[in-house]
């Protein structure tokens, strides 16, 4: 191999993190051994320290890997980083895929939000395509601090605050973060001894983005007043995570028993919860029966309301909450034709 080629993993410990990756998708999906794999490369730092080093672990393990590439549209130099991420791929002889989001943000909708469903949709569809179960994604330490603080400045609970999962398993895909506890310092320092090249976003340095100002106008600030805030970030989103799984048991627990039927819920046991544990246990039987995101506001009007109601109703995504003798119903809103035809 030339000098640009996969080499010595001692450095970011990417053997050990891939290798435990490998091993917990097995234990998520329940299934043997991938024999494949695949990283999401965007052709930046991280995601090049990712594949560069997930090469090389992965030939000890005989397994082959697959670089995913998704081009957004938004950026004049998209075309230049594809180009960049096959170029090296074809240097280590890895395979290579690409696809390219359709359609634009709507009016309202988050650019971030936007491209970040859009790339998961992307990468799946891709990995599906060749038969790969695991992805690998470059999330660091200072990652998961950034998106701690900003689930915080969001007003996010515990599963909010849980930030992003070392491991998670999606439509049939493990989605796996080796590096997720690695310091950036690491990945910079392997990306230096390897001389690996990489592309720089410029949007990552625009302040009309949120990660964008956390990155530029507070970390420094507060990295030089509190030395441990990442790794105490981090650390707190552990801890929320595991807090938001038991939540997630108990509420799961609550919701079955209070449950009348398919779509409705008692509410003559639920009264007599604690006020936390009425709205943790609507939380999780909402999120059965919508079929959306359940709006926070939703819950915690439910929450003040249901406890002296007799009857009444409230909308909620894709149709209405209806209160009818101790039961509380969702009503799915008629389709459009039906609608139209009413009229």
């Amino acid at each position: 191999m030339n000098a640009g080629a996969p080499g010595s993993l001692a450095p970011c410990g990417a053997a050990a993190g891939v290798t435990a990756a490998r091993a917990d998708a097995v234990a998520c999906a329940g299934t043997a051994a991938p024999r494949r794999v695949a990283v999401a490369a965007s052709g930046g730092r991280d995601s090049t320290a990712l594949l560069h080093c997930t090469a090389r672990a992965a030939a000890v393990l005989g397994i082959e890997v697959h670089a995913l590439h998704v081009h957004h549209g938004l950026m004049p130099q998209a075309d230049a980083w594809q180009m960049h991420v096959e170029r090296q791929c074809r240097r280590w002889r890895l395979p290579f895929a690409a696809a390219r989001l359709d359609g634009a943000p709507s009016r309202g909708d988050s650019v971030e939000a936007w491209a970040r469903r859009g790339r998961y949709r992307a990468l799946a569809a891709m990995a599906r395509a060749r038969g790969i179960g695991l992805v690998l994604l470059a999330h660091h330490r200072r990652d998961q601090a950034e998106t701690f603080l900003l689930q915080a400045l969001r007003g996010g609970g515990a599963a909010g605050l849980a930030a992003m999962p070392r491991l998670a398993l999606r439509e049939g895909i493990t989605w796996a973060r080796p590096w997720l506890e690695m310091p950036r310092a690491a990945i910079d320092a392997y990306l230096q001894r390897h001389r690996l090249a990489c592309v720089d976003d410029s949007s990552n340095q625009e302040l009309r983005y949120a990660r964008s100002r956390l990155r530029r106008l507070v970390w420094p600030p507060l990295l030089e007043a509190f030395p441990d805030a990442e790794t105490t970030f981090a650390r707190a989103a552990q801890r929320a995570a595991a807090e938001a799984e038991v939540l997630a048991e108990i509420g799961a627990a609550d919701a079955a028993a209070l449950r009348a039927d398919v779509r409705a819920l008692s509410l003559s046991a639920w009264r007599e919860f604690s006020a936390a544990r009425r709205a943790n246990a609507l939380r999780i039987w909402l999120a059965g029966v919508l079929d959306a995101p359940v709006p926070e506001t939703l819950v915690r009007r439910l929450a003040a309301e249901l406890p002296a109601a007799a009857h009444g109703q409230w909308p909620a995504p894709g149709g209405r909450l209806r209160l009818r003798r101790g039961r509380l119903q969702f009503e799915p809103a008629p389709p459009r034709a039906d609608r139209a035809a009413a009229t």
